[in-house]
């Protein structure tokens, strides 16, 4: 029987969800686990704030609780919200998508920036990075200053990340670029043309993980 990971998605965009979905394409095989990227009901349409995070923490902990199916779950959202309390809640693997992003990319640079969304997330993220003592490699984060239904839609929302992943290189020394919204990822590999340096998806970092976990343990 073939394995499921979750991706959940805490905001109630289902653009963004399918967004998820489509980065994760290049890793679905036929052999491997099956990648479900799902909407988790009752979340705000965008995660940008504390009072977000807070509002959804609960909503995935009895999410990660009641589903009986899956063999790990990803978080999709850069704040990772509920990481703890969901791995208290099962004995399955959970994946924070940030966390994941920070770690893969340590493996391409000894220093990466991040591209956040709105300036109010970056005390947040940084909270984040601290309490995994990864923030001596964060060269720095800037922010392109779009909601998360403005990233996901917007016309302009790759012309601001381009300028703020060459600030971060040129500016903060960053050798490696982590998109700090899931609603990024159909940008990841045009970015990565544009800027010459490595280019991480947090949604995809945290999907190569879980699969590898999940088919060590079978």
């Amino acid at each position: 029987m073939t394995s499921t990971i979750r991706v959940i998605n805490p905001n109630s965009n289902p653009a963004v969800t399918a967004g998820m979905s489509s980065a994760l394409e290049a890793l679905r095989t036929a052999e491997g686990p099956k990648l479900e990227c799902v909407t988790l009901d009752g979340g705000p349409f965008g995660i940008e704030s504390q009072a977000d995070v807070s509002r959804v923490e609960p909503l995935l902990a009895n999410f990660v609780k009641t589903d009986d199916e899956a063999a790990a779950f990803i978080i999709g959202c850069y704040s990772d919200p509920g990481l703890a309390l969901c791995r208290e809640t099962t004995n399955r693997p959970v994946f924070g998508i940030a966390e994941c992003a920070m770690l893969t990319a340590l493996t391409r640079a000894m220093s990466f920036g991040v591209i956040a969304i709105l300036s109010k997330s970056i005390s947040r993220h940084l909270k984040h990075m601290r309490e995994r003592l990864l923030h001596n490699h964060c060269a720095g984060e800037r922010a392109i200053e779009l909601t998360v239904a403005e990233v996901e839609s917007g016309s302009e929302t790759f012309e601001k990340m381009e300028n703020v992943g060459r600030d971060l290189r040129d500016l903060d020394g960053a050798e490696a670029i982590i998109m700090g919204c899931a609603g990024m990822a159909k940008h990841r590999i045009a970015l990565e043309r544009s800027l010459g340096i490595p280019v991480i998806d947090p949604t995809q970092a945290a999907a190569g993980m879980a699969i590898n976990t999940v088919q060590l343990a079978n």
